[in-house]
């Protein structure tokens, strides 16, 4: 079970509205397809927090990775309008925040998360 948290571009408050809505069912496919499971999901203007159990073949680089670069595709082709904000082929800024929730309570991490 591992906690993600990552940004727009530019830290960019975009993620509201239609934007955060359909960012959620790409999250949501994206984990069907590789059978994780989305535990908590959070996601605020500039930043997304998200609680996933995945299968331990699978590198936390490589399911952030997937997650990440389906949406950046979906939502720039989508939302054309936000190209005059985050200009590139990327809609994510580089880089993620991931903890496993051994360190400390999943309860907690899922409070947290629900609480941004």
């Amino acid at each position: 079970m591992y906690h993600i948290v990552w940004i727009p571009k530019y830290r960019k408050r975009v993620l509201q509205g239609d934007v955060a809505t359909r960012l959620k069912e790409l999250l949501q496919d994206c984990a069907d397809m590789n059978r994780w499971k989305i535990e908590e999901l959070n996601i605020q203007p500039d930043h997304v927090h998200l609680l996933i159990r995945m299968r331990p073949e699978v590198s936390v680089s490589r399911m952030v990775q997937l997650l990440k670069g389906s949406t950046s595709k979906a939502i720039r082709e989508e939302f054309s309008e936000l190209k005059e904000f985050l200009w590139g082929k990327s809609f994510w800024a580089d880089g993620y925040f991931v903890e496993t929730s051994g360190q400390v309570n999943e309860s907690q991490i899922r409070e947290y998360i629900r609480n941004q």
